[in-house]
């Protein structure tokens, strides 16, 4: 009677606890004073001092909106033209002038930033634009499929702007769109896209600029007085530039560098060196911009068609370099000055059309490719180091095989205080780091290839993008077994596999597991060689377990335990300990897994692993209240909600405070199931997670 007693009492007070957490959330999420559900994002970036009007393209794209009632569907407007020709700066123009007519915000992707041999993973996109929308790691689904309910639930009854830059296809841009009549979607693509299904699109050709517009425009970047003195230059310059802002803008800073020569000189060397080497106009501009660059930058302007991703932050300039930051920054600003790069928040960016001018001046330069062999090496080392590092403060201790290189000499480090620091680090230099993986293969610098995979496995069970680790894992087995690596190759695969089953690629990761097992009974008997045996057998049985085999699973585990068992590894033991009590439970053997998480629990407070202390907590209570022992499971289940709002993981409170409301079900506490599903809900859809019938707020 006594524990009936206090357990009524603990539910009453739990009501008022509840209660309070909720409409104190559901001010925050609801209130008439309070902020909006999720930040409205605006992923612009700041607007240009003057723009091409582009006048009939923007009255074009304005009636449209005017007048689009779109039953449903969102407004699509596809702008389509050559590289170089304005079209994302159109498209982030109109994305402004249109805002007040779309209040929830702008998002932007770029395609070509996560196109992998000419193809697009679009659930990595969604992935992009739900980040946006303010959806955490934890709560993003892992299925293309679950990404695209997501998207469509957070989309729906929203005026939302989605700009999708560089598209080849239409059907890349299709799923991307968002689920409201309200919205609107800004498609730019190179050539007409004509599968587009289903859209009706608004399309509208970006063409060259008037040559009265390319001057206005040339007059706005560089504010000169030889322009109007010498008319016939200024045209001829204008004419030479194609009508492409992207050249234009070089031209204009071209001019403005040298101030004392007449325009009339600088057209006519222009002129000459078409004539002598028959390039373009543009790429004599191009070629007149560089060789006014000192030593130092013009080095860097090469040496930036190595970088992988296309933007450079100035530690990874130094390393291409090989110089001291302040130097790579130095280099950078005069880069920038000279119209050659476009500067970021999130750093320097170079239009493709330079990185090719950039590329072929490159060759020009170090035909033998010494130069560049150099230069490649030192970056992918830097970034090999950084992402270890990165790794090191997220993960922890855990098993890898690389060593860490050392430092670049007068290159920093990038500094890493915390755990959420490192982990958005990793984020910010997905690009590099995985064109990091694909450059050194192709390089012959097999070791930090298959070596940078082991960080970016930390970076993928925080964010999975699929196409990326998929690439650069099979890339890092390539690498292992050029290398004849044994080690590597057992974890190269076993990683790879993981990616593969969780997009249901179940054949494949049964494979890359088998010859990872084969290779691994090669292995050598001592402690780390056997841990890594367990480690492929542990996979093994996890790939067992997502595919619904649980005896198969159980013998895994268990074979697995045993091995850490013989070498003393008692984190081994716990993990695999804790797997096989799970295991069990979804087995309906209720009394084994009672048993088993009850040791896994205890190892793990012994060994002082908090989140691993409440992971098995929390299961223990599902198994204790399977077996009929409920205030026991509910304790633990209380444990395991102080540990979730500690370390901040919503998802975590959510599968607890569920947890919680089938267990005050079961006591008749229907008032407090009430409050912790309500609670449960408001987290979920501040979060933007699906409920169980595939909805989002």
């Amino acid at each position: 009677m006594a524990e009936e007693t206090h357990n009524s009492l603990d539910g009453r007070a739990d009501v008022v606890v509840q209660a309070g957490r909720i409409e104190a959330l559901h001010q925050h999420l609801h209130g008439a004073a309070a902020a909006p559900e999720r930040p409205v994002p605006f992923q612009l970036p700041p607007a240009l001092a003057y723009f091409a009007d582009r006048r009939a393209e923007q009255e074009r794209i304005t009636r449209a909106a005017e007048n689009h009632t779109g039953d449903g569907a969102p407004l699509v407007v596809a702008l389509s033209g050559i590289g170089g020709i304005g079209k994302t700066a159109l498209g982030f123009h109109v994305a402004r002038q249109l805002g007040p007519r779309h209040p929830d915000g702008v998002l932007y992707v770029d395609l070509d930033d996560l196109r992998r041999d000419g193809v697009v993973e679009v659930a990595d996109a969604l992935a992009e634009l739900l980040t946006g929308l303010g959806v955490t790691a934890e709560w993003l689904e892992r299925s293309f499929a679950g990404r695209q309910k997501q998207y469509w639930s957070l989309t729906r009854a929203k005026r939302l702007i989605v700009i999708i830059d560089n598209a080849r296809y239409g059907g890349e841009a299709v799923p991307l769109l968002p689920a409201s009549a309200g919205g609107l979607a800004i498609v730019t693509s190179h050539g007409t896209l004509y599968d587009l299904d289903g859209t009706a699109p608004v399309e509208v050709p970006v063409n060259p600029l008037a040559p009265e517009d390319a001057a206005r425009l040339l007059a706005h970047i560089v504010d000169d007085h030889r322009l109007p003195a010498e008319p016939e230059a200024a045209a001829a310059l204008v004419r030479g530039c194609g009508g492409l802002p992207a050249a234009l803008k070089v031209a204009g800073q071209w001019i403005r560098k040298y101030r004392r020569r007449s325009l009339s000189r600088l057209v006519e060397e222009l002129t000459a060196e078409l004539r002598e080497k028959g390039v373009p106009m543009v790429e004599a501009v191009w070629d007149a911009a560089y060789a006014g660059l000192g030593r130092e930058a013009a080095r860097l302007y090469r040496l930036l068609s190595l970088h992988p991703a296309p933007v450079v932050t100035p530690p990874a300039a130094a390393a291409l370099l090989g110089a001291g930051e302040q130097r790579a920054v130095d280099a950078l600003e005069e880069l920038e000055s000279a119209g050659l790069l476009e500067n970021r928040p999130e750093g320097c960016r170079m239009h493709d059309l330079l990185r090719g001018h950039a590329d072929r001046r490159a060759r020009e330069a170090d035909p033998e490719g010494a130069e560049r062999a150099e230069a490649r090496r030192a970056l992918i080392r830097w970034y090999r180091r950084q992402a270890a590092l990165a790794d090191r403060m997220a993960a922890g201790s855990r098993m890898t095989l690389a060593e860490l290189p050392g430092p670049l000499a007068g290159v920093p480090d990038a500094a890493f205080a915390t755990k959420p620091e490192a982990l958005r680090w990793l984020e910010s230099q997905r690009l590099a780091l995985y064109g990091c993986v694909r450059l050194a293969f192709d390089s012959g610098l097999y070791e930090d290839a298959w070596a940078l995979c082991e960080p970016l496995w930390t970076h993928f069970l925080d964010h999975p993008h699929y196409a990326d680790v998929t690439d650069a894992f099979t890339t890092g087995v390539a690498a292992a077994d050029r290398l004849e690596h044994l080690p590597a190759m057992v974890r190269m695969r076993c990683q790879l596999a993981r990616p593969l089953w969780e997009q249901q690629r179940y054949e494949e990761a049964a494979d890359r597991l088998r010859r990872a097992l084969s290779a691994s009974e090669a292995l050598g008997d001592s402690e780390p060689e056997r841990k890594l045996r367990a480690s492929a057998v542990e996979f093994s049985g996890l790939l067992k377990l997502a595919k619904g085999d649980l005896p198969g699973a159980t013998a895994d585990f268990e074979a697995s335990r045993r091995i850490h068992t013989a070498i003393g590894n008692a984190y081994g033991v716990l993990l695999q300990t804790h797997l096989l009590g799970r295991t069990a439970l979804r087995q309906g053997e209720v009394g084994r897994a009672v048993g088993l998480l009850e040791e896994a629990h205890r190892m793990a407070r012994e060994q002082e692993r908090e989140r691993m202390t409440a992971r098995t907590g929390f299961e223990l209570g599902r198994a204790l209240r399977c077996a009929g022992r409920a205030a026991e499971a509910e304790a633990l289940a209380r444990a395991a909600l102080e540990s979730a709002r500690e370390r901040g993981s919503t998802s975590d409170e959510v599968r607890v405070l569920e947890e919680l409301a089938g267990l005050a079900d079961e006591r008749g506490a229907a008032a407090e199931a009430a409050g912790h599903r309500a609670l449960a809900q408001l987290l979920a859809d501040r979060a933007g997670g699906l409920t169980g019938d595939g909805q989002s707020s």
